[in-house]
């Protein structure tokens, strides 16, 4: 594989910890939804995040069932029409399954540019799901989510690439 000038070389990557991260991110929306801001529209949606880092960083091992499961959980958990988060949380990880190879070659702040049009695509499917069913527009402050959800790109790609870097100094034992 060509790697780009600058690039890590990264261990594989950890089911457990991808799916651990998934699960903690799920439990961290859950608790940051009921104590810190509630059900605001224009709160960053991280479970989504997460989903998308691993749909571009790990293809093979969270798809879109993974992602339409946890869509599931995220409606039980806030109420909502059954299969909202999941139809959106399903179209947003097919779309970075997509374009995942070419995502990779771009520095962060250009991938976060590039995964903005999908959260954005994400939250119009839920809003339109919504909308369909009756209920009310929330605000023009539901067009902070996504910008908020770039925004944190860098950070989430370097918290959840932590545990895949490699020993900065090589010796013989350690040659790469």
């Amino acid at each position: 594989m060509i790697m780009r000038p600058g690039q890590l070389l990264l261990l594989p990557a950890n089911p457990l910890f991808v799916w651990g991260s998934l699960v903690g991110t799920f439990l961290l929306v859950v608790l940051l939804n009921i104590s810190l801001w509630g059900r605001a529209p224009w709160a960053p949606d991280l479970l989504a995040l997460a989903l998308v880092f691993w749909g571009v960083h790990q293809p093979q091992r969270i798809g879109i069932g993974a992602a339409f499961a946890f869509g599931l959980l995220m409606d039980v958990h806030q109420g909502s029409v059954l299969g909202q988060h999941a139809l959106a949380y399903a179209v947003l990880n097919f779309f970075a399954i997509a374009i995942h190879r070419r995502l990779l070659w771009f520095t962060l702040t250009s991938q976060a540019v590039q995964v903005l049009p999908l959260l954005v695509a994400a939250h119009a499917v839920a809003l339109a799901v919504r909308l369909m069913v009756g209920g009310n527009f929330p605000g023009f402050s539901l067009l902070l989510a996504p910008l908020l959800e770039a925004l944190l790109w860098p950070l989430a790609t370097l918290v959840l690439l932590l545990p895949q870097r490699r020993a900065p100094q090589p010796d013989a034992n350690r040659p790469l």
